[in-house]
């Protein structure tokens, strides 16, 4: 079960235990609801009848103590601890974990020194095992401790009841969101329309580089089949020239006077002896 289907659930057991309840009564739902340790909203139980009405009364002091559940901290306790019931141990826990998540309304940084302060804590090792064991595994926070810097960074809150006249700023907060994530939504829409309009004219220039690929692909193809025709023609006419010459050159030995024939019948010929010098 998540935290949230949890409050849900306990803030409602309380709201009817409270709305069954009259007068000293109310005060232990009160003290009960401020004790639970999974409970920490508080305002629909400030808003039932019956605990509205122990305004005025000897019974008032337990609607001071749940107002300062919904709305105090730690120090507010301190300094009015007079006019308050006793703490128990577990509202002492409870009250200063809520005093974590004012603290992280306003502040995504708490310094150490500001948390020790503000907890009544004395040393870094008390105050990291509280923030660890207390607050991240309750839920409540998320975030890093810093040992180097001294300090927590939160990463997640859970929010707290809203004060009396808190709730005209939360609503002027939230139209400045709005205002401002309309502004951003356009700006987007804008930037895709840009992006797509980009996205087609690469598409287009691609489309025309690659066709001109093609044709270059093309051409030179014809060009080097061209080439390739040209070079075979230039070899068989330069072989056949070649041939012609070398017919040509056979064919004038064997037709000039003193050629192959002449030197047969020189071969065949008797010779004359020669008388040899007296």
């Amino acid at each position: 079960m998540d935290i949230e289907q949890k409050q849900a659930e306990l803030i409602d057991h309380f709201v009817k235990k409270a709305s069954a309840q009259v007068g000293s009564a109310i005060g232990a739902v009160i003290v009960e609801a401020t004790s639970h340790a999974s409970l920490f909203a508080f305002s629909e139980i400030l808003a039932v009848p019956t605990v509205a009405e122990l305004e005025g009364t000897e019974n008032s002091v337990y609607l001071e103590l749940l107002r300062l559940f919904a709305h105090g901290t730690w120090s507010d306790y301190k300094s009015n601890s007079g006019s308050l019931p006793q703490l128990l141990p577990d509202q002492v826990l409870k009250l200063k974990q809520l005093t974590v998540l004012t603290l992280a309304e306003t502040n995504k940084v708490l310094p150490y020194d500001q948390l020790m302060l503000e907890l009544d804590v004395t040393n870094v090792r008390e105050l990291e095992d509280f923030i660890i064991n207390e607050c991240i595994y309750a839920g409540i926070v998320r975030g890093k401790l810093d040992q180097l810097r001294r300090c927590f960074e939160v990463q997640f809150a859970a929010g707290r009841d809203l004060r009396p006249g808190q709730l005209g700023s939360m609503i002027q907060t939230l139209s400045n969101w709005l205002g401002t994530s309309d502004n951003l939504l356009i700006s987007i829409q804008e930037k895709i329309k840009w992006a797509d309009t980009m996205s087609e004219l690469d598409k287009k220039h691609r489309k025309d580089v690659e066709d001109k690929v093609e044709e270059v692909k093309k051409s030179v193809a014809v060009k080097i089949c061209w080439s390739m025709w040209l070079t075979y023609v230039v070899a068989e006419v330069t072989h056949c020239k070649q041939a012609d010459l070398d017919f040509r050159g056979i064919e004038e030995i064997y037709s000039e006077p003193g050629g192959v024939m002449d030197y047969e019948e020189d071969r065949i010929r008797p010779k004359r002896r020669r008388h040899p010098l007296v």
